[in-house]
């Protein structure tokens, strides 16, 4: 596990430590990490301390200090991989720092997650800094007790040519686990954890085939093996299908050169973002209702200062099965090797309301019909084709 917190840069004790035990008050473990601060113009920021900790027994709750002093905090580690082991994830996108913001934080934090999955737009601070402060401050109380997996959205861009360059801040504060999975970059990078494979792409980074990015994607798929996570899924911001007025076409480009990709690999579920919405798909590829394709999520629904998406198209096509503008979370229960429980959670004052939930086979299950077969043997529904059923995928 990777601890990440920031102090000030005048501090006395500078030292980036983390001590760690399975008891409170009593640490019996150390580790030592790095420390980096950053400048945006006028603003310069504290000392953003990072430190992996472990090696760490699965499922456990362990009790940790940072800096050797202040708060004791407690975090609760996920289980260990294995393909009939079950886990429970949260989704979310684009929360930025409203009342709906807490709302959804607090949702979250009641749904006992093991994993967080976060699909960009973090802070909202676009390019004043100290909104990126206030975030880290918000979310604290959550962050520190589950693992927070996220990827970049628009908003964690804040370039300035020649002067500054892209996530300067995001890359500095949310440090992930890039180069354990291979990748040279903090913007797209994996993990497993239980039987789940997990591939977070980066949206604003390059996509096309000569990318850094197109070639660490088919590195990491071909180490995949579903035999020890059955389960694949995606996490990105922009969504590559979207019946919103919102932000249409703008994954266009990156669905172009990495649907087939992700097609042939069997991708089971992809979550995206930046549609400040909710709408989830059948299993859909090329436009087409295909029951090997890959089921499209977007949750960019997290509570954000631009406010709801509130206009979709009147005739949804057939792959559009489920869509409300509406501020929420979602979650994602893995039961075993082959199915899963998705429930997405529209918030209504102090309360998470059950709105859409679905199950869904994995397409490594061994019954499945897409089970690991070539393309062009498998069954594609054109556009008017009856849809599948909207419970069981």
């Amino acid at each position: 596990m990777r601890v990440s917190w920031m102090s000030p840069a005048n501090g006395k004790n500078k030292t980036p430590v983390v001590q760690y035990g399975l008891t409170s008050g009593n640490y019996t473990s150390t580790a030592i990490g790095t420390s980096e601060s950053y400048s945006f113009f006028l603003y310069t920021s504290g000392l953003m301390n990072h430190v992996v900790i472990g090696p760490l027994e699965d499922s456990t709750i362990y009790y940790y200090k940072c800096g050797g002093a202040g708060k004791e905090y407690k975090f609760k580690t996920p289980p260990p991989v294995g393909r009939n082991v079950p886990i429970k994830f949260a989704a979310v996108g684009d929360l930025g720092q409203t009342e709906w913001t807490k709302s959804t934080l607090s949702h979250i934090n009641n749904s006992n997650y093991d994993v967080l999955l976060f699909a960009g737009d973090l802070s909202y601070a676009d390019y004043y800094q100290p909104y990126w402060d206030s975030f880290g401050e918000l979310v604290e109380p959550y962050a520190s007790a589950r693992p927070w997996m996220v990827t970049e959205g628009n908003h964690d861009v804040e370039s300035v040519p020649i002067l500054v360059e892209s996530f300067r801040a995001y890359n500095t504060r949310w440090q992930m686990p890039h180069n354990e999975s291979g990748s040279d970059s903090n913007l797209f990078y994996s993990f497993e954890v239980a039987g789940v494979h997990v591939i977070m792409l980066g949206s604003y980074t390059d996509y096309d085939p000569k990318s850094a990015q197109f070639k660490w994607l088919q590195a990491d798929l071909k180490k995949v093996d579903r035999s020890r996570t059955p389960w694949l899924i995606v996490v990105l911001h922009a969504p590559w299908y979207n019946t919103n007025h919102a932000h249409q076409h703008n994954g266009d480009a990156m669905k172009k050169a990495l649907e087939q990709v992700l097609y042939e690999a069997h991708v089971d579920i992809l979550v995206a973002g930046h549609v400040h919405a909710y709408e989830r798909t059948t299993r859909v590829y090329a436009n087409n209702v295909d029951p090997c394709g890959i089921m499209h999520i977007t949750v960019g629904d997290g509570g954000n200062r631009e406010g709801l998406a509130r206009k979709f198209y009147a005739n949804s096509p057939d792959w559009s099965v489920f869509r409300e503008s509406s501020f929420g979370h979602a979650e994602l229960d893995i039961v075993n090797a082959t199915h899963a429980h998705w429930t997405w959670h529209r918030n209504d004052d102090d309360e998470a309301v059950l709105a859409d939930e679905f199950w869904i086979s994995s397409l490594s299950a061994g019954h499945s019909e897409c089970s690991f077969q070539e393309p062009s043997t498998r069954r594609i529904l054109k556009p008017g084709s009856p849809r599948l059923g909207k419970v069981i995928y």
